[in-house]
């Protein structure tokens, strides 16, 4: 791969995105609209903040079953309004979900065991003690591989997990907590060793072919658009980030792996996440051990107070009382956020074309995830 595409893969693991202004539109979708007196949602408020206030070209929330709004443009200088849920994207971090739902089928069907050391199945690994259980917690403490990376040079996982090993760890396997892209490269690799098969076709198996998520895919080697509908995405080029911002819609999806690869709609999004909390994809005993054994993470990365991340997922406390679950993703031509709420709440995708993952932006985008699991509740 060219260098331009190699640095580019190292700065969507790695970095968020500065953007500069859009000009806001709205457009409601389905059944309920406006909010308790006739006017915008809260909902729909948070969304024209993103747009209005913070910058984000193009912002979308759905929530299954029910509606879809939207702020912004799918392009801009085009007058283009934003996609609709039929529109593809990114989802980024999200991906870990899908990647320790796959390790808990192998757990459910015997093939391997929470507690067993990763050695046993990487051989990079055979002289340290973490287990299965610490990648998908991100306690291991290995270091995040995609900070040490020579990008302008292709490399295997074998080749990344390496760099990371020679780094030295953050801290010893199970006495913190530190997240890490390194932890799900790892588990790619464990799902290829235990399923006989790579952790792509593994996923599309078990997952993706058994609920139907026939939008969700895996990009090809050397593939940079995206398939289907979709907004144009925006951010810093990390190869000419003088030029501010600019379209990084084409980008090598490949390359982010197990950790942040796949491509969906925010329908397919909200089906996985009905699948796996509503217990049609996993035993309820691998959910509740995905969602039971968890690690406090209040006010660290993108977590708010309350928050608790478990298995590849984390619950976050909703402002109406319980908490939802899901996990979020950041790249700098998009954020994802959202996940199923308890108390049948409903399950809710929102999305921005730029990374949200800081600051007002932030804080707008999980906003808008609240507002839509407690609006009229």
């Amino acid at each position: 791969m060219s260098s331009q595409r190699t640095r580019v893969t190292a700065a969507l693991l790695t970095a968020a995105a500065l953007v500069g202004a859009a000009a806001p539109m709205a457009a409601a979708e389905g059944g309920r609209g406006g909010g308790r007196h006739g006017g915008p949602s809260g909902v729909q408020k948070q969304l024209d903040l993103l747009v209005g206030e913070d910058g984000v070209p193009g912002a979308l929330a759905y929530e299954k079953g029910h509606r879809a709004l939207r702020a912004g443009t799918a392009e801009l200088g085009s007058g283009k309004p934003m996609v609709g849920p039929e529109g593809r994207f990114r989802m980024a971090s999200d991906t870990k979900s899908f990647t320790a739902a796959a390790v808990m089928r192998l757990v459910a069907d015997g093939k391997l065991r929470v507690d067993d050391r990763a050695g046993r199945y990487v051989p990079q690994l055979a002289d340290s003690p973490m287990t299965i259980r610490q990648l998908l917690k991100q306690r291991s403490g290995l270091t995040e591989y995609a900070r040490l990376i020579d990008w302008t040079k292709p490399n295997t996982a074998e080749g990344y997990l390496d760099l990371a090993l020679k780094a030295g760890p953050e801290f010893e396997p199970g006495t913190q907590w530190g997240y890490s892209n390194t932890n799900y490269l790892v588990l790619g690799m464990v799902i290829d060793r235990v399923s006989g098969t790579d952790y792509r076709t593994y996923i599309e198996r078990t997952i993706l072919e058994p609920l139907g998520l026939k939008s969700t895919y895996w990009p090809a080697r050397d593939e940079l658009t995206l398939r289907g509908p979709h907004a144009r995405n925006y951010g810093i080029h990390p190869a000419h980030p003088e030029q501010g911002q600019v379209d990084v819609t084409e980008l090598p999806g490949y390359e982010f792996g197990a950790s942040g690869g796949l491509v969906t709609t925010p329908g397919d999004l909200n089906t996985f996440w009905d699948a796996l909390f509503g217990g049609t994809l996993l035993p309820g005993w691998a959910v509740r051990q995905m969602t039971h054994d968890t690690t406090d993470v209040s006010g660290r990365d993108v977590y708010p107070k309350g928050s608790r991340y478990g298995y590849g997922v984390a619950s976050i406390p909703l402002s109406c009382g319980g908490e939802y679950w899901g996990h979020g993703g950041d790249l700098p031509g998009d954020s994802v956020g959202g996940g199923r709420a308890s108390g049948g709440r409903g399950t809710v995708t929102v999305y921005t074309t730029t990374g949200a993952a800081e600051g007002s932006k932030l804080a707008h985008l999980q906003g808008a995830v609240d507002a839509a699991l407690c609006d009229g509740r």
